[in-house]
């Protein structure tokens, strides 16, 4: 099925014309939920129609307005089924959008639900599997991968905001794709996210401060899946937003007042003057060259953090040919 280009999108679509721009989901036979996240519950689907094929569906409830399906939702998938046809070997492959007619729930939201590929196990239940430590070359090239889909998604102007190891897909070739991205705007607006579903152990400073953020968010959330991937174990685990501050200053130190945001309720001095950490400390046997890159990536002032492309070229990745 061809889904909508962005330049064939109405201005808005009635309730009416969703069955001219989705095929209806009755295609796809669910076999069990996968999981249920903040954005979604997610099956794990046959395709009646492609000889089987498993596939993984995320059933999204999209709100209504009074003229229909609002033009942000259709735009968001339209650049979704634009970014499928790169086929980017470390982005999650959309196959298909479908639409399930409206909520039961609520006249005002429609059903929808965005087929993937459906890829085995997520890296939060590679790493509790993996028997020992990951060798280097593995640590490597997982790295690589989560890196590239992410300054694929930045070179499309998507900051993703929600990268931590349970949205990184591992294949059984051990490749890492990057998932549940997209669609972040179009979801129910009295969505609560609560710690528990939302985790903040790969949250920059700038979004706990509540300041605006760019692209520079994810590098953050990179940084410490990077680190997780040497030790298996979470590198900032706080407890609540303040908490996680206090994590994030006892390692990288408490910035100074220069380079603290204006305009944020919480003060510089409401923390200790932390000193910083020696990363090495944290990350005992890393590669020198990536802890040099990690900590290049675990910097307070969003505009001093490398980019995703900056990092893809550090000499971690370019010194050794990648296997």
């Amino acid at each position: 099925m061809s889904g909508p280009s962005a330049s064939n999108i109405p201005n808005m679509a009635s309730i009416n014309d969703v069955s001219a721009l989705f095929q209806t989901a009755k295609k796809y036979e669910e076999l069990n939920v996968i999981g249920t996240g903040a954005y979604g519950t997610v099956y794990k689907a046959r395709d009646l129609h492609n000889g089987g094929q498993i596939v993984a569906m995320k059933k999204v409830k999209v709100a209504l307005t009074e003229d229909g399906i609002p033009l942000s939702t259709l735009r968001e998938i339209a650049l979704l089924r634009q970014l499928e046809g790169y086929r980017h070997p470390n982005i999650v492959r959309l196959l298909d959008v479908c639409h399930g007619g409206q909520s039961l729930e609520r006249e005002s939201q429609l059903v929808l639900f965005l087929v993937f590929e459906h890829v085995e196990q997520d890296l939060e239940s590679y790493l509790k599997k993996a028997p020992g430590p990951l060798g280097d070359n593995r640590i490597r090239s997982m790295s690589y991968d989560i890196l590239s889909g992410t300054d694929f998604l930045h070179s499309h102007r998507i900051v993703h905001r929600d990268l931590k190891p349970h949205n990184l897909l591992v294949t059984s070739s051990g490749r890492v794709k990057l998932a549940d991205f997209g669609l972040a705007k179009t979801y129910d607006t009295d969505m609560k996210l609560t710690s528990v579903v939302v985790t903040l152990w790969y949250r920059p400073p700038e979004v706990l401060l509540g300041v605006s953020y760019n692209t520079a968010v994810d590098v953050w959330s990179c940084a410490c899946v990077l680190a997780q991937l040497h030790t298996r174990s979470p590198l900032l685990p706080g407890s609540c937003d303040s908490d996680q501050l206090h994590c994030i200053f006892k390692l990288i130190g408490r910035p100074p007042k220069h380079e603290w945001p204006d305009n944020v309720s919480v003060m510089a001095d409401s923390f200790p003057d932390y000193p910083s950490l020696d990363l090495a400390i944290v990350l005992p046997r890393i590669h020198p060259q990536a802890l040099d890159l990690i900590q290049r990536m675990l910097v307070f002032d969003p505009a001093k953090r490398l980019t995703a492309l900056d990092c893809l070229e550090h000499p971690y990745f370019t010194d050794e040919p990648l296997t």
